[in-house]
């Protein structure tokens, strides 16, 4: 195992893991972002669950089963897709790094996880 792979997959669950935190207070960045976004204020603590689940299942694919780290790698990719999609449907563009971020970040993850 990498400094680098272990480096970025902690770095993954670490962001996934306070976002996912965010959406659960709701912060009020949180709240703004999903209105503007068209996401309802009910989907935020299903939306958080599932990032907290990619976060933790990166976790445990570090520590055990690789195939868990790949599942929960490829879970926020598409979960982080679908934010990409959201933004760019509700036209909101002003602030599509932050999705893209998470996005490339799981996406590096999948993509060390699977080459390891």
């Amino acid at each position: 195992m990498t400094s680098v792979f272990v480096l970025i997959t902690l770095t993954t669950a670490v962001v996934t893991a306070a976002i996912a935190v965010a959406d659960l207070i709701p912060a009020r960045f949180v709240l703004a972002n999903s209105a503007e976004v068209g996401v309802p204020r009910s989907w935020l603590p299903g939306l958080a669950a599932l990032k907290l689940a990619g976060a933790a299942g990166l976790v445990a694919g570090l520590l055990g089963p690789r195939a868990l780290g790949i599942a929960a790698a490829t879970g926020l990719v598409l979960f982080f897709v679908g934010a990409v999609i959201t933004h760019l449907r509700a036209r909101v563009l002003y602030n599509l790094a932050f999705p893209g971020a998470y996005l490339a970040l799981s996406a590096a993850t999948l993509a060390l996880m699977v080459a390891r």
